[in-house]
């Protein structure tokens, strides 16, 4: 029996994981946390194999706990679920001490394929995160043969940064003039998640503020 702890800010989002995995003969989610901190103190006291962890929490992050977990607890594994894509954040996680990310947006399938191979020592990245980085690789490899890929002055020129769906969501409501709990509102979501979508795009982009954002937008044809 592979024993779970879950830890994420969100109340909603632990009970419809805790749900799902209930449906697994092998898996047990043995306690929950909303935030590093907590995270650690259950697991002075929990018996654990795998920690499903977010990365942006509050009191203790994801990076923080990550760190600490591989120190103190070096039996538990770690494995990312969130929705922050950017390879940065993916580096920084592996390299505090996480085995596996995956994507909130990965289907019950892959996360309990995850969790199972974390479980069982072995590093995973979801398919969405691999497959981005393998296009990322091909684009900066020098002299790309025709049908693999464009060379890296065409991948600039044409599409220098890649945002997922929900970034270009979140960027064309942006140049629609709309405020971060305007647009969570309109797309479902909390106005911290959007914040976070921001950040990153921000970062992927490296405008220094919104109007450089839309412009940038608007020279590579992510707007109209």
């Amino acid at each position: 029996m592979i024993r779970i702890v879950l830890a994420d800010d969100h109340a909603i989002l632990r009970d419809g994981i805790r749900a799902l995995l209930a449906r697994e003969a092998d898996m047990e989610v043995v306690g929950e946390a909303a935030n590093g901190r907590v995270l650690l103190d259950l697991l002075a006291t929990t018996p654990v194999d795998v920690v499903l962890m977010d990365v942006n929490m509050p009191v203790l992050d994801g990076f923080a706990a990550a760190s600490l977990i591989r120190t103190e607890f070096p039996q538990v594994r770690v494995l990312v679920l969130s929705m922050l894509d950017h390879e940065n954040y993916v580096y920084r996680m592996l390299q505090a001490g996480a085995l596996g990310y995956v994507l909130k947006n990965a289907d019950i399938t892959e996360i309990t394929h995850a969790i199972r191979t974390v479980a069982a020592g072995r590093e995973f990245l979801c398919t969405e995160i691999g497959l981005s980085m393998l296009q990322r690789l091909v684009q900066q490899t020098p002299g790309s043969s025709p049908g693999y890929g464009p060379t890296p002055a065409a991948a600039r020129s044409t599409n220098p940064v890649e945002l997922s769906g929900r970034e270009l969501e979140v960027l064309r409501l942006i140049a629609e003039g709309l405020t971060n709990a305007e647009i969570a509102e309109k797309l479902f979501t909390s106005k911290r998640t959007i914040e976070t979508h921001r950040q990153n795009i921000i970062e992927k982009t490296q405008a220094k503020n919104t109007a450089a954002l839309i412009r940038y937008a608007m020279n590579h044809g992510l707007i109209e």
